[in-house]
């Protein structure tokens, strides 16, 4: 059995506290941090007074090319990618800023829409664009960066926001329709 040292292990122990504040799920934490099973587990159970989650991570690069989840994506990943490039920080560190950033530029838009990608999506994310299975590509009306599918034929990619599907702002307006119902 390899001796930990004790200070390899108190930081452990707190990027993973870390990870859970931020909605990290158990794959994550024992893909990234050194500890057991057991040990993240009871650390889960103690931050969060619940059981883990269950279940597989997302493992289709679909979630990440429909309408919102694309927008939310991106946003990330241009954050994500910036830190990389000018912040000095790699792995997990930078996702985990990035992903706090992209929170906060969430807080400053709408303060009611919840944040449509997890820590753990976002991480995955990364992945899939660091195998590339997913990239980037420029929007020809305003020139924002948006993840797409790496296979897809993208020569005039025009992003979601410049061309809204149809259906677009619809969810948010019957769940505005049904709540004044309910109120009356």
């Amino acid at each position: 059995m390899a001796k930990i040292s004790v200070v390899t292990e108190a930081q452990e122990i707190q990027l993973a506290i870390e990870m859970i504040q931020l909605g990290a799920r158990l794959q994550l934490l024992e893909s990234e941090t050194s500890l057991s099973r057991e040990r993240l587990v009871k650390l889960y159970k103690e931050l969060k007074h619940a059981s883990p989650p269950k279940g597989m991570l997302p493992f289709s690069t679909d979630w990440f090319l429909t309408w919102q989840p694309n927008i939310h994506s991106s946003i990330f990943l241009n954050i994500y990618q910036y830190l990389i490039q000018h912040a000095e920080i790699q792995g997990i560190q930078a996702i985990m800023r990035a992903y706090q950033l992209y929170l906060e530029q969430l807080e400053t838009v709408n303060e009611t829409d919840e944040a449509l990608l997890s820590l753990t999506r976002a991480w995955t994310l990364v992945r899939f664009i660091e195998r590339n299975m997913l990239t980037t590509t420029l929007c020809t009306k305003c020139h924002g960066r948006f993840v797409i599918d790496r296979f897809d034929l993208n020569s005039h990619y025009v992003c979601g926001l410049c061309h809204l599907p149809s259906r677009a702002g619809k969810t948010k307006k019957l769940r505005e329709e049904t709540a004044r119902t309910v109120l009356l």
